[in-house]
């Protein structure tokens, strides 16, 4: 099984498509790091529009590494979704595509051990992917912006408060966010493989993935009571963004912020557990219809 893992592996990494995840990732990063070195202050200008008149900031001080990630992040984890299916929509209907599938069947391996590798082979490629980003996101804009204490900005119920996190209280959120958004991602890596099992070439699944991701978030974000109730809780969408909460931090009932601490813990390991459900669902669905899968090809 590990050699298969290592085939698979080597398949991901003769594919050109592989390469176009990383190189968006990196211009994108380098865009933001561009713009905001250019004229940060207009950005944070138009942040602070909704702060009260008499809340004073060295603007162009606030803008450092830390902030620049999450700013980077917000936007960008949007839009890896559509780079981890580029892979993961491949796993079984490229082998389809191009009639090894049947070869690969008659290895002396079961079809659960298939699944279970091109699972883990994608689920590599979404970790190494989000490390990329750790290191041209975070750690490139504390080389170019350097460090000090991160603000994040909020708005709760009608109004927008900003909160300050010590630059030595930092690092770690992130550490933990990115560990979140690994598992985030890998829901779309186990639903881009599931939809792989069904189709004969790569098009299909992939833009499949894409439009569920889109409509459930959609969903996930139209406020309307039966569906609060109802049909979020159920979605995968709804807890993808859960990352941001290692960085809503705790105050004291007089508003000091708590160093260390997590607004919402609890919150945030339900969403952990909701996602993990969503894995072992989806990829247990994936075994159980590979397995009665007819292959022609």
């Amino acid at each position: 099984m590990w050699t298969l893992l290592q085939i698979e592996l080597f398949k991901i990494s003769r594919r050109p498509r592989t390469y176009i995840a990383f190189a968006a990732i990196a211009a994108i990063v380098f865009i933001f790091q561009f713009a905001f070195k250019a004229d940060g202050e207009s950005y944070m200008n138009l942040m602070l529009q909704s702060v009260k008149d008499s809340f004073e900031l060295e603007k162009m001080k606030a803008i450092n590494g830390y902030f620049m990630c999450y700013i980077i992040l917000n936007t960008l984890l949007i839009q890896v979704p559509i780079l981890v299916a580029l892979i993961a929509a491949d796993a079984i209907s490229g082998e389809a595509n191009m009639g090894t599938l049947r070869l690969l069947a008659t290895k002396p391996v079961s079809r659960t051990q298939i699944i279970v590798v091109k699972f883990t082979a994608a689920f590599i490629f979404t970790l190494v992917l989000l490390l990329w980003m750790a290191i041209t996101a975070l750690f490139l804009s504390m080389l170019i912006f350097g460090v000090d204490d991160m603000l994040i900005f909020r708005v709760k119920g009608e109004q927008s408060e900003i909160l300050q996190i010590t630059k030595d209280d930092v690092l770690w959120r992130y550490c933990a966010a990115f560990a979140y958004a690994t598992v985030a991602l890998t829901v779309i890596a186990a639903l881009s493989l599931l939809l792989s099992v069904f189709a004969e070439n790569s098009i299909g699944p992939i833009i499949a993935t894409v439009c569920i991701v889109i409509v459930c978030t959609i969903i996930s974000n139209i406020n309307v009571p039966v569906i609060d109730r109802n049909v979020k809780p159920f979605l995968f969408t709804s807890y993808l963004v859960g990352w941001k909460g290692f960085f809503y931090i705790a105050t004291t009932p007089d508003g000091q912020p708590i160093k260390g601490s997590i607004e919402n813990w609890p919150a945030i390991l339900k969403s952990l557990w909701i996602l993990i459900g969503h894995i072992v669902v989806i990829v247990s669905i994936s075994v159980m219809a590979f397995r009665k899968k007819d292959i022609l090809s």
